[in-house]
């Protein structure tokens, strides 16, 4: 995920304009879903042939910068909160792979109680 570079300089540049007081996790939390909605808006009514030929042109910059505004607020979250991203992944992996058996879910879009 962030590397803790660029993770260490992203918390800089948070406490270099105090910003952490209006960070709360809830806050942090609400900001992540906002920076989600305005990435989907950049997919929004639109066909797969329109968002091609959005990621060839210069429009893509605006969907970069959505993504990152996702991983800062996460990364922001993850932080304060004590964990860490990649082990929570990793975690998170371990009790899909038991709760999507490839032999009853490969090639299938089903949710866990569907099958």
């Amino acid at each position: 995920m962030i590397k803790s570079e660029l993770l260490q300089k992203i918390i800089e540049f948070r406490r270099e304009r105090d910003w952490e007081q209006f960070h709360s996790p809830k806050d942090l939390a609400i900001s992540i879903s906002i920076e989600a909605s305005e990435l989907l808006e950049w997919f929004q009514w639109r066909t797969d042939d329109e968002i091609t030929k959005q990621l060839a042109s210069d429009k893509r910059e605006l969907l970069e910068d959505e993504i990152a505004d996702v991983a800062v607020y996460l990364s922001y979250l993850s932080h304060d909160l004590g964990i860490d991203i990649n082990e929570a992944v990793a975690a998170k992996i371990e009790k899909n792979a038991a709760k999507y058996p490839i032999d009853k879910v490969k090639g299938r879009a089903d949710k866990y109680n569907e099958y």
